[in-house]
């Protein structure tokens, strides 16, 4: 069961990117060229990619692998070369349209792209979940609560990331309370590590699990800290 907030910033990010941001993350998310300052967000956002994909086994035949939040579906598409079987949820019908577009996959895996929430318990189970940036924007009980949700019906691993709370972040997240702007992005939340591997060990749904691998990506303008939350031996 999702929270009242949960619900509501899963609201606001649909209107962002189905209303606000459509062409400017069309072209963040392509080959098109982008100012210096989204160059360092696509250079992070590939990085960050290129490490969770490492996370996960080189061999996913047969695996079936949620892709939460997939975006245009790039992280999507790798795991399917690899034999997963994906789906890829996204509560942008634009992002997943534009998936749709882009990805052309030939080899073992699959990929069911849908437009929807990615705690949907429809969605059935996984040997492996991936939601890089798509807990970005909620609060860290929010974080647990998904997470929990989302291990209830993982096999194997989850790789998440998170928002790491540093002073730089901290300060532009305040700013952006004190100066809203119509155009801007609901709002980065900064989650504290510490805290997050506390409410995580103390959350008894997830009392089988426990935070492993941990990394952080910083380049420029993205800054990003990805987990794995693994079932413990």
């Amino acid at each position: 069961m999702t929270s009242h907030s949960y619900a509501a910033r899963r609201s606001q990010l649909t209107t962002y990117f189905d209303r606000t941001a459509v062409e400017a993350w069309a072209r963040l998310t392509s080959d098109a060229p982008v100012s210096k300052i989204r160059a360092t967000v696509r250079a992070g956002r590939d990085a960050m990619r290129a490490t969770l994909l490492s996370w996960l086994p080189a061999d996913l035949t047969g695996k079936r692998l949620l892709d939460a939040g997939c975006g245009t579906g790039a992280l999507s598409l790798e795991a399917a070369r690899r034999g997963a079987e994906v789906v890829a949820i996204d509560v942008s019908p634009t992002l997943i349209g534009l998936a749709r577009e882009r990805t052309t996959l030939s080899g073992p895996g699959h990929i069911d792209f849908r437009v929807g929430d990615m705690l949907d318990p429809s969605l059935g189970r996984f040997d492996h979940v991936v939601a890089m940036d798509s807990l970005i924007h909620y609060a860290t009980p929010d974080i647990v609560q998904a997470l929990a949700t989302l291990a209830d019906r993982t096999d194997a691993a989850i790789l998440f990331t998170v928002a790491p709370r540093t002073p730089l972040l901290t300060l532009m997240h305040m700013a952006g309370r004190v100066f809203p702007r119509g155009d801007r992005a609901p709002a980065i939340v900064p989650v504290g590590e510490a805290d997050l591997r506390r409410r995580v060990a103390a959350e008894p749904a997830l009392s089988g699990v426990r935070i492993g691998r941990a990394h952080r990506v910083n380049s420029g303008f993205y800054l990003s800290q990805a987990f794995e939350l693994r079932r413990a031996s």
